[in-house]
């Protein structure tokens, strides 16, 4: 064909694609995704910097004695930390993680901290997935963090259990930045299908803010769990823009450099080749429809500080949605791509951000009454914004998306499965069901060694 035309086709149809491509990111900035979200409110932030904080405290070997601490400190007292395991003690199977009993804010609080660049354990642990690899709940997972976030949770529920019950008003909520974050997401997902191992706690008592996250969760699970996880993104963040086909050629990259697998030498044009050519010519509504395709969970939180084309830093806006189609699909070109991921960053330019707010709500003088209608207006447009987010997801053929009942209500298979019975005989049912659940996955994902310890299989 390409003789008879006197033209090389299919170089031409390379050439195109890849310069399509670049214009597309050269002319695509990161304020363009949420320019039509809604505005966060005072409430809404309050938890993001303290959050990003305590994450930022796990890195700390004395906290008494801090040495890379923020100004103003990390605001943790630390005869309040419950627990503290490093590299040693997870050897590996998880990200370092705290648990930490706020009592300021009425908060059980596991954080879990980011990517650690000297440690091998967690690259493999990121890059551990293939497209449609892990299932769960309906949908698809990270298999890497989905196994991390399965051995954290089968360590420490006797001692959240512990703490859920002793303080029945406190809310638990789970904190991570990058790696963490993944495995933050999930382990609140699990945390909600096993409830039953955390003393029973309601669903609204679970919340979850993953820092800066890896794409780890199908597009049905992003939307369905978008009441209980947020997620909190810095302008040009490139992770959660990261898709799998981009870990594949980072995960080419990372055997090449290490000079692990020669083979990946010529395999890396060929990917990028590939990509370019796919992103041109795949249709976006085939994209969300792909069930195995992954990306940045619940509450979507973007924090914008530059404009395009001009120079300098402005005050930070914080819109927030809950997006069905454009969850940070494109990836930025800019200097600031790795710089926005950096958790020192974000709680820098969202406590920027609070403190403006609270500035200007000083300025207006808001009484307490006003304060507190403005927070029912918030959880009730939430609700609002998150049956609209179902609902869209289902007009767009997600695959297994449902929609809220005109009752308000969303539809449970186990709810449904059970019925007929009695709420007892339910209640048992549906106990004796997940609890063998929880014990198929376990045994799915670990093995038990001569000594009694878990270890992840190979």
């Amino acid at each position: 064909m390409s003789l008879i035309c006197g033209l090389p086709l299919l170089e031409c149809m390379y050439c195109v694609a890849c310069a399509r491509w670049v214009w597309k990111r050269c002319l695509y900035t990161a304020g363009c995704e949420s320019e039509n979200w809604g505005l966060a409110s005072v409430e809404e932030l309050e938890p993001i910097p303290r959050l990003c904080r305590y994450i930022l405290a796990v890195y700390e070997d004395d906290l008494v004695n801090p040495i890379w601490a923020p100004p103003g400190g990390y605001g943790i007292n630390p005869e309040w930390m419950i627990l503290r395991k490093d590299d040693e003690e997870t050897l590996g199977r998880a990200p370092p993680y705290t648990i930490y009993l706020d009592h300021d804010n009425d908060d059980i609080v596991l954080a879990i901290r980011g990517l650690n660049l000297a440690k091998e354990s967690d690259y493999a642990m990121l890059l551990d997935n293939k497209l449609g690899q892990t299932q769960f709940g309906g949908g698809y997972v990270h298999n890497g963090l989905f196994r991390s976030a399965t051995w954290v949770l089968d360590a420490e529920c006797d001692v959240l259990r512990e703490l859920v019950e002793r303080y029945p008003t406190y809310t638990l909520t789970f904190g991570g930045h990058s790696l963490g974050a993944g495995v933050v997401t999930l382990l609140a997902m699990l945390a909600v299908q096993n409830r039953h191992k955390l003393g029973n706690i309601e669903r609204k008592r679970i919340r979850c803010y993953a820092i800066a996250p890896a794409r780890c969760v199908s597009l049905n699970l992003a939307v369905r769990y978008a009441d209980v996880i947020n997620s909190v993104v810095l302008q040009d963040d490139f992770l959660p823009r990261t898709t799998t086909a981009l870990e594949d050629i980072f995960k080419s990259l990372f055997c090449t450099l290490n000079k692990l697998r020669f083979r990946h030498v010529y395999s890396l044009p060929c990917l990028i080749c590939i990509m370019c050519l796919k992103d041109t010519f795949t249709n976006e509504e085939k994209v969300l429809r792909d069930p195995r395709r992954l990306y940045a969970p619940g509450r979507l939180y973007h924090i914008v500080f530059r404009k395009p084309f001009r120079i300098g830093r402005y005050p930070p806006v914080v819109r927030t949605a809950v997006p069905v189609d454009g969850r940070f699909e494109t990836i930025v070109l800019s200097c600031s791509t790795t710089t926005d991921h950096a958790i020192v960053w974000i709680e820098r330019e969202s406590q920027r951000a609070l403190d403006l707010m609270l500035e200007r709500d000083r300025v207006m003088d808001i009484p307490p009454k006003q304060r507190m209608e403005r927070l029912q207006s918030v959880a009730r447009e939430h609700s609002e914004e998150y049956k609209a987010a179902l609902q869209r997801a289902v007009a767009l053929e997600v695959p297994q998306a449902f929609s809220p009942s005109t009752y308000g209500t969303f539809y449970d298979p186990e709810e449904g499965e059970n019925s007929g019975r009695s709420s007892a005989d339910a209640s048992r049912a549906s106990s004796r069901r997940r609890k063998e659940s929880w014990d198929d996955l376990v045994g799915r994902l670990f093995d038990t060694n001569e000594s009694g310890q878990m270890v992840l299989k190979k």
